[in-house]
């Protein structure tokens, strides 16, 4: 029965963090740093807004691109944010669904699409699944975005660029040249740009601007509250963009995902005004004491810029990174190799959105892993 299945299915491979998520879950108490999602509860005013919503029979579906006024609030933050008018935006199931939305519109069989290496684990399979075929941008070893390197993999088959700042694995943040040197470089070759900014509140320096508002007329931004409320179960993310792209993605929605969950786009109109501005200082606290306790410990890492990730180079005496966190699984420490985000296997994945008592444990077991 296995030739029933298609082969965009049979060439994908489960996601390495969900074996990781899998195995937590046969293990007493284990130390879980392997999941990328905030470790603080979705605030009260949202929770309240959802079942409000609810007992108030707002449970239908609602218009595929969102419901109005969450559309024009995403526009209008965007706009006071980054200074530039997107000209639409739909709300979408979480920014995975934004993101296979905006790469099947986009994506044509043979058409070659940069990824960044390390990346976020959906984009190389995302676009696989598209017909699409992954060149990788190698940003190793201080995860930095070199335009000219991109530029260097651009043939006339490719198609657009995805990027990500902050980023999954790594933490690392565009700086504003590098983003003005990639924009330009997508404007002149006549590239889409997907720039996903799920993680756009963890940023622990300046936030600068979006890299899509460099150039908005090619440019399809995502984002959402996955995170940034803790609300990754509640699948509420966006697309912004200009018109002919976001109507695309749009009318694909009709047909997949339909529409997001009506109860959590009225709890997100409340997200916008609930005060998120401890979450920022306290994660970048427990990045600070994570750090410091690797590197005292002799692991090597690239200090990250934002989101709630640590992607530490694997010590000498392991093999690689897959051999380094079964080890540490032994151990009852769960992370994720590096090789599930790189065509590498020389790192391994921290995420540091725990409890500090648990961050503390952590750091005892890495110490005994270095020795």
């Amino acid at each position: 029965m296995k030739d029933l299945i298609a082969r965009r299915a049979a060439q994908i491979e489960a996601s390495g963090i969900r074996r990781i998520f899998d195995l937590a879950a046969t293990l007493k108490d284990p130390i879980n740093l392997s999941i990328g999602q905030p470790d603080f509860d979705v605030p009260d005013p949202v929770k309240d807004a959802a079942v409000a919503a609810i007992k108030g029979g707002f449970n239908r579906y609602t218009p595929s691109g969102g419901i109005p006024e969450l559309r024009a609030r995403v526009l209008a933050k965007y706009e006071a944010d980054h200074g530039v008018k997107m000209e639409d935006c739909f709300v979408a199931s979480g920014v995975s669904g934004a993101l296979t939305l905006a790469l099947l519109a986009l994506v044509n069989p043979g058409d070659e699409v940069l990824v960044p290496d390390p990346y976020f684990v959906s984009y190389t399979h995302l676009t696989t699944m598209c017909g699409g075929v992954p060149v990788y941008y190698d940003t190793y070893p201080d995860f930095r975005v070199d335009a000219a390197k991109v530029e260097a993999l651009v043939t006339p088959k490719t198609k657009l660029i995805l990027a990500m700042s902050p980023g999954n694995p790594t933490g690392a943040c565009m700086d504003e040249d590098s983003k003005k040197a990639l924009a330009d470089l997508a404007r002149r070759k006549g590239l889409a740009l997907v720039s996903d900014e799920i993680y756009e509140l963890f940023t622990y320096g300046p936030r600068g601007r979006s890299l899509a508002s460099y150039y908005p007329e090619g440019s399809v931004v995502l984002g959402g509250l996955s995170k940034t409320a803790a609300m990754t179960g509640w699948r509420v993310g966006w697309a912004l963009g200009a018109r002919h792209l976001i109507d695309a993605m749009l009318k694909l929605q009709q047909f997949t995902f339909v529409c997001a969950p009506s109860f959590a786009q009225k709890a997100a109109l409340a997200a916008f005004d609930a005060d998120l501005s401890a979450a920022v200082p306290a994660y970048e606290a427990k990045r600070d004491r994570m750090l410091e306790g690797l590197r005292a410990a002799g692991y090597e890492a690239v200090t990250p810029g934002g989101a709630f990730y640590l992607f530490v180079k694997t010590p000498a005496k392991y093999a690689h990174g897959t051999a380094f966190v079964e080890e540490a699984v032994r151990r009852e420490l769960l992370l994720v190799p590096g090789g599930v985000f790189s065509r590498r296997d020389t790192h391994f994945r921290i995420s540091y959105a725990a409890p500090d008592e648990r961050l503390a444990r952590a750091l005892e077991i890495f110490k005994a892993l270095a020795r």
